[in-house]
């Protein structure tokens, strides 16, 4: 990354925000479910996956409960597929528990036009018929381009479409923070 990069980055999350983010969440998650009861996260590959890690963690900690916890890769329900330039990398789809009948929340780190989302959905469906389907983001940035609304938000970040929002995670090496640039 080159100085004039970084000049036009800039962060709107930092640690402690992502931390007090994710924790609101759990609480949301579990009050609105009133309790773990049938509850499972599946976190979208591969921020949402992190960030349903840290949920799972939490949730128990609040509980003292396991709550099932599976990582869903969307590669082959994207509807891009056929404009790619190039071929997307399959990732490993791991959800050890049957979803028939539960409380289903799906973890994505960044909502923007809900094509994603979609795409997990048809995923899901696909293993089962969960009882309900609910969607946790850290951020939802808008510029939606399908109906879709997520349950459960860590911050709203309006943007331009003319910007980017980058999750960074230390699962990924990185300092825990969300940044915004142009371009």
């Amino acid at each position: 990354m080159t100085s004039s990069d970084r000049q036009v980055e800039r962060s709107v999350m930092d640690a402690g925000d992502i931390a007090r983010a994710l924790t609101r969440i759990a609480h949301e998650i579990l009050e609105r479910n009133k309790g773990v009861n049938d509850l499972a996260l599946v976190g979208i590959r591969t921020g949402g996956v992190h960030l349903a890690h840290r949920l799972v963690k939490r949730i128990q900690e609040i509980e003292a409960t396991a709550v099932p916890i599976g990582e869903l890769d969307i590669t082959l329900y994207r509807d891009d597929l056929s404009l790619l330039k190039e071929q997307p990398t399959l990732r490993k789809t791991s959800v050890p528990f049957d979803i028939s009948q539960k409380i289903v929340v799906l973890v994505d780190d960044v909502l923007f036009t809900g094509r994603t989302i979609r795409a997990a959905m048809d995923g899901l469906i696909d293993l089962g018929r969960p009882a309900e389907i609910q969607l946790a983001v850290l951020v939802d940035r808008g510029h939606r381009q399908l109906p879709i609304k997520a349950t459960y938000i860590g911050k709203n970040i309006p943007t331009s479409r003319e910007e980017n929002i980058r999750v960074l995670l230390e699962e990924e090496g990185e300092d825990d923070r969300v940044v915004i640039s142009k371009g």
